[in-house]
């Protein structure tokens, strides 16, 4: 099988990459990316030397797909990842929406070329913001989670943000151009008859990633604590009460594997009883990984007892402002995917924690090189 990765010198593009051919070393996988983030290069020399072909191109850009060899499925990991992205002066919208929503367009214009499968890796953040924003919350053990007391809307439960809860704006521009990318994979999948399926992630984290807060907060902590970089709570009085999955790319493998190996398609006419229940999944870590960031920051204080970076903390005492589009609490229930494709997530968030401060320890300058 020749797979196609887009984005594929990022954290996950690069981490996919690996894991996939270290459990099927006979896939031909290539891949295209842009290079726009720095430590790009860096998994670029990683991923040649075991044999795998990197183009350099833009999915925003017709000819560079529409010139790509044929392949039988595309992962789409490329994007922007940040909910800040398009207000927080570092990108524009328009840059958003071209990377988010036009890129895999183009992409799905290839698949349909080809007749070639198509993933795409969305995210936990395409479910609406206000009513998650306004869930009755304690604090137990330093993070935030629901009052089990508390009439939840539909779609939400003590086990986490399940699929069918609304995916309404304000989601953000960046939830917004992965909710758009998968009405229009569905239609494509279903008006032209290629198989996709969409994985909505929760936050992914492992050693490697990047060192940018917006789009590897675990990693940023981590290696922040490490080198003694100042850190603060944003938000919620400057508690750090606020609670996140965690999940490590690699073990979305068995459930990529498992959906390209799947013949099943999308047809507008009829419903295939043989089909999997759902072409949209949830895939975090679920309530088992969660984590708050006062919790997060306890790991590192005994992991680094005398970092500088703890003084900074404790210096920030007076309560911050909110930043734009977060949340209290986002934990994904993985219930459907774990029912449909029998996956669950493998790595716990001790694990993908401890990795992380492995390779801070080598890698002691990583912040400098890729907090970018």
């Amino acid at each position: 099988m020749r797979i196609l990765i887009s984005g594929i010198c990022g954290f996950v593009g690069s981490t996919l990459t690996s894991a996939l051919l270290n459990v099927e070393p006979s896939l031909e996988i290539l891949g295209i990316d842009n290079f726009s983030r720095a430590g790009s290069e860096l998994n670029r020399r990683k991923l040649t030397t075991r044999g795998v072909r990197v183009i350099a191109g833009d999915i925003r850009v017709a000819s560079d797909v529409e010139s790509l060899p044929n392949v039988d499925y595309v992962i789409d990991a490329a994007a922007i990842p940040s909910v800040l992205a398009g207000v927080d002066g570092k990108t524009s919208s328009r840059q958003l929406v071209e990377h988010n929503l036009l890129g895999t367009v183009n992409l799905l214009e290839f698949c349909k070329q080809h007749s070639a499968g198509f993933i795409l890796l969305s995210t936990s953040r395409v479910y609406s913001i206000a009513p998650l924003a306004n869930l009755e919350m304690q604090v137990v053990d330093m993070g935030f989670q629901p009052t089990t007391e508390q009439r939840f809307p539909y779609g939400i439960s003590t086990e986490g943000v399940g699929e069918g809860f609304e995916t309404l704006p304000p989601v953000s521009l960046y939830g917004s151009t992965k909710v758009a990318s998968e009405q229009l994979t569905l239609e494509y999948g279903a008006t032209f008859g290629f198989p996709v399926w969409i994985n909505r992630c929760g936050v992914m984290a492992g050693a490697g990633q990047f060192g940018h807060p917006m789009q590897g907060i675990f990693a940023f902590w981590i290696h922040s604590f490490r080198e003694g970089a100042p850190l603060r709570y944003i938000g919620f009085a400057a508690t750090g009460h606020q609670v996140r999955d965690c999940m490590h790319p690699r073990d979305l493998v068995p459930l990529l594997l498992s959906q390209m190996t799947q013949e099943a398609r999308l047809t507008p006419s009829r419903v295939l009883p043989s089909l999997p229940t759902t072409h949209v999944c949830n895939v975090g870590g679920g309530r088992a990984s969660a984590i708050s960031l006062a919790q997060l920051t306890r790991w590192c204080t005994t992991r680094y007892p005398k970092s500088p970076a703890l003084r900074s903390l404790k210096a920030a005492t007076e309560p911050s402002d909110a930043r734009r589009f977060d949340i209290p609490w986002m934990v994904l229930d993985h219930r459907l995917a774990t029912a449909t494709w029998n996956w669950m997530p493998q790595t716990s968030t001790s694990e993908v924690l401890c990795e992380i401060a492995d390779f801070a320890d080598s890698h002691p300058e990583w912040l400098n090189k890729t907090c970018q």
